[in-house]
């Protein structure tokens, strides 16, 4: 499972009716828009977060960073089924959330925080995949005590309370989260992982038969439950740690803040794998390290954004 994604807050089952009056925007020259829901008790209220990549995208850039090219192996599974399916899920998480009373009202400082940070992060996304001109991008906060956050195919960003309390995270570091979560997304590795994953399995069921799209298709419509729990690589990891980096940098946040997330990240797990989250990912030393080799490849992107202010 990745580092920062949670796991369901309670089993799922069929997907939870789209909320009729939430405002998404998609395509060039619209802007964030809110939408109020009403609910019971003072977690219940929400205001969808969108921001349209397309009117906001940064013009593209070379990288900074060396992660290589997205893996071709994803292409076997249909980006729109699987942010299809992210969508589904996404909807079943606000649901239970919002029948637990603890989903963030707009007014939550904290999810507003979230959601000035992601304005600034957003603009930076499309370079690295076309697709999010297309993408409804949401924030939303959740009150629970887990060290967590994700953001799933289709530009759906989850936090959970727990992160930001218990890490004291600043602003700079919770860049370096939804930067890293942002990354997962930008770089399809839920798509590339269930390609992979279900491929060798319909190899070894279908034998000799040839492996066609639909079936690949087919079966991603059917995990949406399964994203919030899938495994990545350490290279995956790896992967968004350096794209989230640079993404933090050209939006204005420290590049020094990467470094001491994962510091406050091995004492909250006791200088062990002690999060069970942690456990498929680089080890504390090496994630950091590696960190401190590229901060000053994008030390330039940073002091730039300084001085646009």
């Amino acid at each position: 499972m990745c580092l920062f994604c949670p796991r369901p807050l309670i089993a799922t089952g069929a997907a939870a009716a789209a909320d009729a009056t939430t405002g998404l925007v998609r395509g060039a020259g619209a802007s964030a828009v809110a939408a109020d829901v009403a609910a019971r008790g003072p977690w219940s209220a929400r205001r969808a977060f969108v921001l349209s990549a397309g009117a906001l995208a940064a013009a593209p850039a070379l990288a900074q960073v060396d992660v290589g090219a997205a893996s071709a192996m994803r292409r076997l599974v249909p980006a729109e089924t699987l942010e299809g399916a992210a969508t589904q899920q996404y909807s079943q998480m606000l649901e239970q959330a919002r029948a637990q009373k603890a989903l963030a009202p707009a007014n939550h400082p904290q999810l507003q925080r979230l959601r000035a940070i992601a304005q600034r992060l957003v603009p930076f996304a499309a370079p690295w995949n076309p697709r999010v001109r297309d993408w409804r991008w949401e924030v939303t906060l959740i009150g629970s005590p887990q060290i967590n956050a994700c953001c799933m195919p289709g530009g759906k960003i989850v936090f959970y309370t727990g992160i930001l309390d218990k890490l004291r995270l600043t602003d700079d570091e919770a860049a370096m989260v939804m930067g890293h979560e942002m990354a997962h997304a930008l770089r399809e590795h839920a798509r590339e992982r269930i390609a992979k994953t279900q491929a060798t399995n319909l190899g070894l069921r279908l034998g000799a038969q040839l492996l066609g799209l639909g079936d690949l298709g087919h079966l991603a419509a059917n995990l949406g439950g399964q994203l919030l729990t899938l495994q990545f690589s350490r290279s995956d990891e790896s992967d968004a740690d350096l794209v989230g980096l640079e993404l933090a940098a050209r939006a204005g946040y420290h590049p020094a803040a990467a470094v001491s997330l994962w510091r406050k990240m091995g004492e909250a797990s006791g200088g062990k794998s002690g999060l069970a989250f942690l456990s498929t990912h680089p080890s504390g030393p090496q994630r950091i390290r590696e960190l401190e080799q590229n901060v000053p490849k994008v030390q330039g992107l940073y002091d730039a954004a300084q001085r646009r202010g």
